[in-house]
């Protein structure tokens, strides 16, 4: 009887743990800030279109998660969308001359923004704002400029 009980309670045991780490999992994927902390510098870009970037977005460069998406805002001056992005600390040499475009991850997928590396010897620090950008491609704006170039091709 003593060793069934002693059954039961690892059998609890290990049913808990599993339980904790799929809770830790998912707290760790989700893109709530209380449950990921990006220690790091803040660089800031500007895109005459973010389509749908949000906030907590990944920033990757060559496909590695480098930093998020820190605050979206609009320069009321220029009209441009303001992008901060927080670069994790560990990644301090970021060439100064780097670009940043918007991607969708797969064809219905979140928007990210990449970072292609330049190739200078200074390196982004805090409050430096990236000039190479480009912004999100619209699919509706393209379908609009594709089938107005279709309807001019029949004269």
């Amino acid at each position: 009887m003593a060793k069934q009980r002693i059954i039961e309670i690892w059998v609890g045991l290990f049913v808990a743990a599993g339980f904790a780490a799929l809770f830790g999992l998912a707290m760790q994927v989700s893109n709530i800030p209380v449950f990921q902390t990006t220690e790091g510098y803040d660089v800031t870009m500007r895109f005459e279109n973010v389509g749908g970037l949000r906030e907590r977005a990944p920033v990757t460069m060559s496909g590695v998660r480098v930093g998020r998406v820190k605050s979206i805002a609009l320069d009321e001056r220029t009209y441009e969308a303001l992008v901060t992005i927080t670069i994790e600390s560990r990644f301090d040499r970021i060439p100064e001359d780097t670009s940043a475009s918007i991607f969708t991850s797969g064809l219905l997928g979140e928007q990210y923004i990449a970072l292609d590396a330049g190739g200078t010897d200074w390196y982004l620090e805090e409050g430096d704002e990236i000039a190479l950008t480009q912004g999100a491609l619209v699919l509706e704006r393209l379908i609009g400029r594709f089938l107005t170039s279709m309807g001019q091709g029949d004269d």
